[in-house]
């Protein structure tokens, strides 16, 4: 067992679907991490909150060490002219999928949800040295590392809603951009997911495959269980209850429904997340 000396790391939701007073809420999802040293914009949510929320809350995004990007859905990509242009030497880590034309088909009408043009041009006008497209799993620091690719592994999780890559809906999208962020503490793992496209359970699970002398100490962000089946969201709590973690902090698109069994099965150690929470390990 590696033995880790203690290390400050201090989680700020900066966008959520749900604000803290005098922030702005939007359907979108932006987190602030801070480990050690080390700081890391995960998600940039639609755009028009994250910047008034950082700077009410007393977060620099000029100071980000690194922008990494959960997947390609405009609720997670608006921000990201402005985060590029704010930390001219922060290193973007995203998938390629993350550029993909996605749909979303409800009532046979085709609604697009892709990453807005203008945050795939901030992508594009990077250097070659500051973009990293992410197809395998990667270590950051020795601490702090990016899920690559997850595997589907479970029978009941799914991408979680009506995704297809063309307007007709003839091409399904499994998002299979969706990644995660883990951060290795003295304690265990806090894992930081987006949507958990590819599912929760499996997701914590590659996880603790890539870290099998840890276990999970928290989890923060969006679960995806908005539209799930009443089964979906029961084993996927059950997936959780199995590995004890310290702390859940459902999120964006985890529904209000899945959110409330999740406070029911983990008591205290659940928290609704909003914008302009803190959470320090």
């Amino acid at each position: 067992v590696v033995q880790l000396t203690a290390m400050h790391l201090k989680i700020t939701i900066l966008v959520d679907n749900q604000a803290g007073q005098g922030l702005a809420g939007e359907h979108g999802f932006a987190l602030w991490i801070e480990a050690g040293t080390e700081r890391i914009l995960f998600d940039t949510g639609q755009g028009s909150a994250l910047a008034d929320n950082a700077r009410k809350l007393g977060v620099g995004l000029e100071r980000a060490d690194r922008i990494v990007l959960s997947h390609g859905h405009y609720d997670h990509t608006g921000g990201i002219p402005e985060a590029t242009s704010r930390a001219p030497q922060a290193e973007v880590y995203c998938h390629p999928g993350v550029v993909l034309p996605r749909y979303s088909i409800r009532n046979g009408t085709p609604k697009p949800i892709q990453m807005p043009r203008e945050s795939m041009t901030a992508l594009d006008k990077l250097p070659a040295h500051r973009l990293h497209w992410v197809q395998q799993p990667v270590r950051l620091t020795e601490r702090v590392g990016i899920t690559g690719p997850i595997p589907r592994e479970t029978g009941f999780e799914d991408p979680g809603g009506p995704f297809y890559l063309d307007a007709e809906g003839k091409r399904s999208d499994p998002v299979t951009d969706d990644l995660a962020v883990w951060i290795r503490t003295a304690t265990g793992l806090v894992v930081c997911v987006g949507c958990s496209h590819a599912g929760l359970v499996n997701t914590l699970n590659h996880v603790l495959r890539l870290n099998p002398d840890s276990r999970i100490r928290a989890v923060v962000g969006g679960f995806h269980l908005l539209n799930a089946s009443a089964e979906r969201v029961d084993r996927t709590i059950a997936g959780l209850q199995s590995l004890r973690p310290d702390r859940v902090v459902p999120c964006h698109c985890t529904g209000e429904n899945a959110a409330k069994k999740i406070g029911a099965a983990f008591g205290h150690d659940a928290l609704l997340g909003q914008s302009g929470m803190r959470l320090q390990f």
